[in-house]
């Protein structure tokens, strides 16, 4: 029988009265002078206040009408985390139109398709940059009317009729609005909470981004499921760094910032990131797994460049820290001992970490978008970092599932937010239903069909099941999840992140689905492998140089062992090469946001799937790079194959 539980019943209270412009004046009226948005502009960080807020979106949502923006009109905002990219999506919904933000780094043609199949009117763009791509297609876009932009600079010489600034366009809202007082209000009054508020499209693992329609309803319900498990607060700070056009992104810069007022905070740049984020110490932060691996490479690299005391001192605390972490994830008693040093810890590694990092004033930080090596997340809850697992979709307004501050476990996401069911079907895969579940893919009702029976129940693609304590655990993509030729079962994306948590390993993909053994391609990560080798004075001239350097095979050599050690031996890794460059989102190896197309790279390294399996001991891999303006080259290199203690000659035959 199909494994169902519920989170508890919701009560619905915003998601059926407003939609977000309308809980925008609901704080312009209850906390006019509070803190909304603030970014930071040459080192220092400028406030806007609730009002401010709303008078920008106001009198950009008027300029817009006042150059013939309709009711279902569609806004993209493609740049950095930017005030009035926010503000611009608001604007459109109050005007009852939709928000369509796209990644900031999508080449031409993912950029051509996304604008062409949700029929964009507007773009908002960031910088020069930005409105020069959009320029560029502008013969290929047919619905086309308006290109605005936010920053000024280098934009002096453009004259094109369509292309207007941000200051303009707020300049006509003003001239409209004294001429139409009360437009504006009466469209943001005609606002239902079913009225679709924006098209978050899906990664595209499988082929083409699909447009996941997401009404005010479906966000402001998710966010209400989700606060009645966190505690967010009014005025809490949160960092806006995240791609616009993740829905992590938009459930907490949109839609939780307008429910319950917490404060977001747009970076200078995305190189000050890091800087930025230490100088505001937030209080809530949501990072995907390679962005906490990151910074678990970051601390090792200082220990590793740290004096001999230095480093014993770190290593000993880090292992105290994971060991007081695993004894109370496991509910056992820690030693008073060990509840001692850990105390002492928190002064001499734990808070100054912490502090390094942007971490100190953390009350809840998530880590979602796939699964996080255990070790790692043992390793920040042990240094104090309140780490949580969520889980979600872009079809389920991002918040399905988050634990409770007492029962973080890496190997679950935790309980199911209030309003939700779920279902593990009779093929293990994720069935849900929610008030976030989306309201169909726009113009792919085929799709929409497919992704939604016709009982009502949303299905995930993710295999999973619900443990005893009513957790929901993740194994992996279902389709995805596979047998080896003895049975055994095999799921890639968890042997994935095992090597992953390897500082020299950015990337890995796995192969072994009705084979006798597991094989791995690896993309090395410069920064650290680079370090390392400069270390040793091993020269090197690229990344091709160095990934196929004897001493580099070795040491990812060990890596892999290390992974192996906490594997069965029927899915421990066999075989691997190092590939002569990363997985690039620009050449369709990975998405946006940094998941593997696993077909894409089966068909196209196929001939070097053949080679792992057929006993030989090199593969030819040839790489075709994908420059930002489209333009392609071939790169062609023979590479070795490695094998790892314990594949013998018969068993690679076997396979």
């Amino acid at each position: 029988m199909p494994q169902t539980t519920t989170g508890q019943s919701a009560t619905g209270a915003l998601c059926e009265k407003f939609t977000l412009p309308q809980l925008l004046a609901l704080n312009v009226a209850d906390h006019p002078n509070a803190p909304a948005l603030r970014e930071k502009d040459r080192g220092i960080w400028l406030t806007h206040s609730w009002t401010d807020y709303d008078r920008n979106v106001r009198e950009f949502a008027n300029g817009l009408a006042a150059l013939g923006f309709k009711r279902g009109d569609k806004t993209t905002v493609v740049g950095d985390n930017r005030p009035r990219l926010y503000w611009a999506q608001i604007a459109s919904q109050a005007l009852g139109g939709v928000a369509v933000p796209v990644f900031q780094d999508s080449i031409a043609s993912e950029l051509v398709y996304v604008l062409n199949h949700a029929e964009v009117t507007v773009i908002v763009a960031e910088d020069q940059e930005q409105v020069d791509k959009a320029l560029s297609l502008r013969e290929q876009l047919p619905s086309l009317r308006l290109v605005v932009y936010d920053d000024p600079r280098g934009m002096t010489a453009y004259s094109d009729p369509i292309l207007k600034s941000f200051e303009e366009v707020q300049a006509l809202g003003r001239d409209f609005a004294a001429k139409n007082p009360d437009y504006l209000q009466s469209e943001i009054a005609k606002g239902k909470p079913s009225d679709v508020a924006l098209f978050a499209y899906t990664s595209g693992t499988t082929g083409k981004p699909k447009g996941a329609m997401l009404t005010h309803s479906n966000l402001i319900g998710s966010a209400e499921g989700f606060l009645k498990v966190e505690d967010l607060r009014r005025g809490d700070e949160w960092l806006s760094y995240l791609p616009m056009a993740w829905v992590g992104d938009a459930i907490f810069s949109l839609v939780l910032s307008t429910v319950v007022g917490i404060t977001c905070n747009c970076p200078e740049s995305p190189e000050t990131v890091q800087r930025d984020l230490r100088e505001l110490g937030p209080q809530i932060m949501l990072a995907p797994p390679r962005i906490w691996e990151n910074m678990l490479t970051s601390i090792n690299v200082k220990a590793a460049d740290a004096s001999p005391f230095k480093r014993f001192v770190f290593n000993y605390f880090r292992a105290l820290a994971e060991r007081v972490e695993l004894a109370r994830s496991e509910k056992r008693e820690v030693p008073g001992g060990q509840r001692f040093l850990h105390w002492l810890g928190e002064y001499l590694v734990y808070g100054p970490v912490r502090d390094q990092l942007g971490l100190r004033r953390l009350r809840w930080a998530y880590t979602g978008g796939a699964p996080l090596g255990a070790d790692t997340f043992r390793m920040f809850r042990g240094f104090g970092v309140n780490l949580k697992q969520v889980y979600g979709s872009t079809e389920t307004s991002a918040l399905v599932a988050v634990q409770k501050d007492d029962e973080a476990d890496p190997n679950t996401v935790g309980r199911p937010c209030e309003g939700i069911e779920i279902r593990i079907g009779e093929n293990g895969e994720v069935l849900l239903k929610s008030r976030g579940i989306f309201a169909g893919y726009y113009k792919q009702e085929d799709a929409t069909r497919a992704a939604i029976d016709a009982e009502g129940w949303f299905h995930t693609g993710d295999a999973g099941f619900v443990d005893p304590n009513g957790h929901l655990v993740i194994i992996d993509r279902a389709k995805d999840v596979g047998k080896m030729a003895d049975g055994t079962p095999f799921a890639p994306q968890f042997i994935e992140n095992k090597l992953k948590f390897s500082p020299f390993i950015r990337e890995a993909i796995c192969f072994g689905h009705q084979r006798a053994s597991v094989v791995a391609m690896i993309a090395i990560d410069l920064t650290t492998a680079g370090n390392w080798a400069e270390k040793r004075g091993l020269p090197y001239t690229s990344y091709v140089d160095l990934a196929q350097k004897p001493e580099m095979a070795e040491l990812i050599r060990g890596e892999i062992e290390k992974c192996n050690a906490g594997l069965p031996p029927q899915t421990q890794i066999r075989r691997f090469l190092l590939l002569t460059k990363d997985f690039d989102a620009d050449d369709a190896e990975i998405t946006r946001t940094r998941k593997l197309r696993r077909a894409f790279i089966a068909d196209k390294y196929a001939s070097v799937i053949e080679a792992f399996y057929g006993n030989a001991s090199q593969a030819e891999l040839v790489s075709e790079v994908t420059y930002e303006d489209g333009r392609k080259a071939t790169v062609r290199a023979n590479v070795l194959i490695h094998d790892l203690a314990g594949a013998t000659v018969a068993q690679r035959k076997a396979a």
